[in-house]
């Protein structure tokens, strides 16, 4: 079971939420959405009707001497897999009873990509599994440190589920 980091060190109370989100973005940086954080979002106060949007990101790996390079970009079997993920997670929110979109976009700055669809759907949130937080200066250096820089960037309340450990 995963546990919440929300802002820093606040966690959801374990009763029900009194916020209402009218839209609700579920992000990946390419990592496999948790069902923690698809059973959280479908629990987390949606208004009736509520768009709730899943967004994957396939890795794109860099440039070659600053211009793009096809052997960079994910190839067929990536794209699947971030298509998977994506169709799994709505069909875990269809059983929960909400209807959701998905889509899979390629970038080199997954957290930057993630903050703007969040503002292109209207969101009101973001929800995102994390590892659990490194130092910094170690963190910062790693892809699995995208849930924390979207939680800098971002300007509306992302919830990351961080998983506990064992």
């Amino acid at each position: 079971m995963g546990w919440l980091q929300l802002w820093g060190r606040e966690r959801l109370p374990p009763g029900p939420s009194t916020l209402v989100i009218g839209s609700l973005l579920i992000a990946s940086e390419g990592r496999p959405i948790s069902p923690a954080a698809i059973d959280f979002a479908a629990r987390i106060g949606l208004a009736p009707g509520a768009a709730v949007h899943v967004l994957s990101i396939a890795r794109v790996w860099g440039t070659s001497f600053g211009l793009p390079n096809p052997g960079l970009l994910p190839n067929k079997h990536e794209w699947e897999e971030q298509r998977g993920q994506v169709a799994g997670a709505i069909a875990v929110l269809r059983r929960h009873g909400i209807e959701a979109s998905g889509k899979v976009v390629g970038t080199r700055q997954a957290a930057k990509k993630i903050v703007a669809e969040a503002k292109l759907f209207q969101c009101d949130a973001i929800v995102m599994a994390a590892d659990p937080p490194r130092h910094w200066l170690i963190g910062n250096l790693m892809w699995s440190h995208e849930p924390y820089r979207v939680r800098q960037l971002s300007p509306i309340p992302v919830y990351l589920i961080v998983e506990a450990p064992t």
